[in-house]
């Protein structure tokens, strides 16, 4: 694969301690987005929020040991198929999804990605600094195959096939200038109440007792097709790796399954 950026190490007291690779293995160029739930801790990566990755390329850079609530996903276009265009400052209309306030460098507090995106999340140093929690989420529905490994033989995540041409007719779309669907919504996305319902797992479905996976609407098409992704709030689909042996991570978008 061609390199993009490869940043050096940091020194050990900022703390970088992981490297993590973000590969873009389709034939186009996207547009990667990063995010870190500032609420929930405050180191971030060594790298923008934002940046163009050519088809076949990686960018390699070093986050925090201790990065939590940290989510990657990419921007793909509402023309010319993968063409995102920048000057469009709404996010809802910059991409055909994953667009962000801040358009190419997602803002750090605002910056989440407008969905249908396929998400790689990552809580590193979790359980009391004993193990690294990863996975990845179809629970904002989909717009392109990735998978997370790591160095260190750790499960892969990840959801390997293109959900788009055989998405559910109510669940399709956006769609590119030529009519392919570059998505595959939630069901959530399409719900008349958001606030209060068994596809969104909220209100009075807020546990997963009251929001089991059968009250889920097209539950079996993500989670037959992606079963090594999370396909709705409760689903059990995170993966864990050792703190201790200090894995790099490696998050490849248009990746096949593991051979």
């Amino acid at each position: 694969m061609r390199s993009c950026v490869l940043l050096p190490l940091f020194a050990a007291s900022v703390a970088y301690a992981r490297q993590l690779t973000v590969y873009n293995g389709c034939p186009f160029t996207i547009w990667p987005a990063m995010f870190t739930d500032l609420n929930v801790g405050s180191a971030v990566p060594s790298f923008p929020n934002g940046w163009e990755a050519p088809a076949f390329s990686h960018v390699s850079f070093f986050v925090p040991d201790n990065w939590k609530a940290g989510r990657i996903w990419v921007g793909i276009s509402h023309q010319a198929r993968r063409n995102c265009n920048f000057n469009d400052p709404n996010p809802a209309t910059q991409c055909a999804d994953g667009g962000c306030n801040g358009g190419l460098v997602c803002d750090s507090h605002t910056g989440t990605g407008i969905p249908p995106t396929s998400l790689a999340e990552f809580t590193l140093s979790g359980d009391n600094g004993h193990n690294d929690f990863y996975d990845v989420s179809l629970v904002s529905g989909y717009n392109l195959p990735v998978r997370i490994d790591t160095n260190q033989g750790c499960p892969v995540a990840g959801c390997f096939v293109d959900l788009g041409p055989n998405c559910p007719a109510p669940l399709k779309g956006p769609f590119d200038s030529t009519g392919f669907p570059v998505g595959c919504k939630s069901a959530c996305l399409i719900d008349p109440n958001p606030g209060n319902s068994t596809n969104c797992c909220t209100g009075a479905h807020s546990t997963p007792t009251t929001c089991p996976s059968s009250g889920v609407q097209f539950f079996d098409y993500f989670k037959s097709n992606c079963p090594k992704a999370s396909a709705y709030a409760f689903d059990q689909a995170t993966f864990n790796c050792d703190t201790q042996l200090q894995a790099d991570y490696i998050v490849s978008f248009c990746a096949g399954p593991p051979q």
